[in-house]
């Protein structure tokens, strides 16, 4: 099962489990990580689940899909070269370790 480090911006960590076919957002509304909103579900259509990855991160997941991108468009934070949905992250092997920072606002 991956674990995921989940990273205020004040810098607190969560580690979070997540078995393998979950979204990072599921995961981190299930484990109450307050900064992942997921107001429509999952459904890619809010972006109240904005996170950034790292380059390295981002190297090893599924590229953005263009509904994605349109969506980040849209963020209450900035929008970095590693900003992704969590709700399109499905975890699997390649997740273990992956360190997401989260953003300052969702709304």
């Amino acid at each position: 099962m991956p674990r995921i480090t989940f990273v205020t911006t004040d810098g607190t960590r969560k580690n979070v489990d997540v078995p393998e076919g979950e979204t990072l957002m599921r995961a981190a509304i299930d484990n109450q990580v307050d900064a992942i909103l997921g107001e429509c579900g999952g459904a890619c259509c809010c972006a109240t689940c904005h996170v950034y990855l790292d380059a390295g991160s981002m190297a090893r997941l599924p590229p953005v899909s263009d509904m994605e991108s349109q969506l980040l468009a849209f963020t209450a934070a900035e929008r970095r070269p590693g900003s992704r949905l969590a709700c399109q992250l499905v975890a699997d092997r390649q997740f273990d370790g992956l360190v997401v920072d989260l953003p300052p606002t969702q709304l």
